[in-house]
């Protein structure tokens, strides 16, 4: 299955939104963003699926897919297009789940787990954190670009690089091979969601030099 585009993943955090998701999805998808993940696992299910079909709604208006960062049966019931699954998950479950058109992707941090992916269920992998984070401090350590392009090579899937994601950094890991890039917390703190938006996707479609 193809990527959304333009390749750029909004990851929610409510807590960095200062809880107005809804308003912050408007905006990035206002901007141009066609591809949302709801990461919001602390939250009991009822109100994950409350949310979930909240930002579906949004999403019809500007033919974005809104996915879950979580479990695979609040996605399927809610509707969402596809689901985003930890490392060490059950891929086979959720795609049997989730059907043959739903967008599945694994989270990995390095190459010997990207050689393991199973290309017939995952469609992409999520590897990071390719820079440092304020989102994640501490968490690591940062792949940098040639860490990215070590997963890229060994992964069966396209890759979504995650972790420290700025304009200016966005170069650096389509160069490495990256097929999409993933933001959180610089458009959820954002004071305008859409110029952080506008910026990372003139960034993404700029003429880039061939990837390593």
């Amino acid at each position: 299955m193809r990527l959304p585009a333009p390749p750029l993943l909004l990851i929610t955090d409510r807590q960095q939104a200062g809880g107005n998701i809804s308003s912050v999805a408007e905006a990035a998808f206002s901007a141009g963003c066609r591809w949302l993940s709801l990461r919001e696992k602390d939250l009991p299910e009822i109100e994950q699926r409350f949310l979930l079909r909240e930002l579906l709604h949004l999403a019809q208006r500007h033919h974005a897919k809104i996915v879950l960062h979580g479990d695979p049966k609040i996605a399927r019931d809610a509707g969402a297009g596809g689901v985003h699954l930890p490392a060490g998950s059950d891929v086979t479950e959720a795609r049997g789940l989730l059907g043959q058109d739903a967008l599945i992707g694994l989270s990995i941090h390095g190459a010997e787990e990207a050689r393991a992916v199973d290309g017939t269920l995952v469609d992409y992998v999520i590897a990071g954190p390719v820079f440092e984070t304020q989102s994640k401090p501490g968490y690591g350590p940062a792949l940098g670009p040639d860490g990215l392009a070590l997963i890229v090579k060994a992964s069966p899937v396209p890759v979504v690089a995650i972790g420290g994601i700025e304009a200016e950094n966005i170069s650096d890991c389509l160069l490495a091979g990256a097929a999409a890039v993933a933001v959180m917390g610089s458009v959820m703190r954002a004071k305008d969601p859409a110029d952080e938006v506008t910026e990372l996707i003139a960034a993404l479609m700029a003429p880039q030099p061939r990837p390593r």
